[in-house]
């Protein structure tokens, strides 16, 4: 849905609510990891999203403040079975204060068609986190699809219940690497109808596409810790 007012007339307070902060890299060191939460909080982030190893230090900082949760889940291949993927829902919304959770689908089964089971393994996630009241992202990889197999994906994700479809990891190096274009923001708009939530990540680095995105309608994006402060305008 398109916002009342323009990105450029918002507050700071009101852009940060279109972001979670992506605290992602493997190699942090768990300072790095405290030092990046702590900072995706003092922005006013609507969450910071992180690994699943750092949901005790996140549930520390966020205690009390505005900004939750979101955890990765079989991220960023999701090739687990789905067996493997309902568990691991199922122990990080069992820790509890898990707001969102973002699960990857089987991107090698939407390139090859395989469209019921991509949409049971997404639902069988959906069902296990609806039970906690944590709402599930659905992520792409946009960049290793086409145009008609990401209309296609995010019908299918309806279908399965999810609350969210999302562009992509950040952590794709099969080709080309260009994230939540507009283009492919707007297919995901077009073909949801309202009928569920768009969340753009990848190469969300400049304020002028930060702000592009929300006049579209977009509901979230996942932004880097280093570009948090830059869509911002934060010195």
């Amino acid at each position: 849905m398109k916002p009342a007012k323009k990105a450029n007339e918002m507050s700071v307070k009101e852009l940060a609510k279109y972001i979670d902060q992506s605290v992602l890299k493997p190699e942090f060191t768990q300072d790095e990891i405290k030092k990046y939460i702590q900072e995706g909080i003092d922005f006013g982030c609507a969450t910071v999203c992180i690994n699943p190893a750092s949901i005790p230090l996140a549930k520390e900082l966020c205690k009390g403040t505005d900004t939750k949760i979101c955890i990765v889940c079989d991220f960023p291949f999701g090739l687990s079975t789905t067996k493997s993927k309902v568990m691991q829902a199922e122990e990080y919304c069992q820790m509890g204060d898990i707001f969102e959770l973002d699960i990857v689908a089987n991107y090698g089964w939407i390139k090859s068609g395989m469209w019921k089971e991509v949409e049971k393994d997404i639902k069988a996630v959906c069902d296990v986190c609806h039970k906690y009241g944590t709402a599930v992202k659905v992520i792409f990889e946009t960049d290793a699809l086409s145009i008609e197999q990401v209309k296609k994906a995010t019908e299918i994700s309806i279908a399965a219940g999810a609350d969210f479809v999302k562009t992509s990891t950040g952590f794709y190096t099969g080709g080309k690497n260009e994230g939540a274009t507009v283009e492919v923001i707007q297919t995901m708009m077009d073909t949801a109808k309202g009928r569920i939530k768009i969340k753009g990540s990848g190469a969300i680095r400049t304020q002028e596409h930060f702000f592009k995105l929300i006049d579209m309608g977009i509901d979230r994006m996942g932004v880097g810790y280093k570009s948090t402060p830059v869509v911002l305008g934060i010195k």
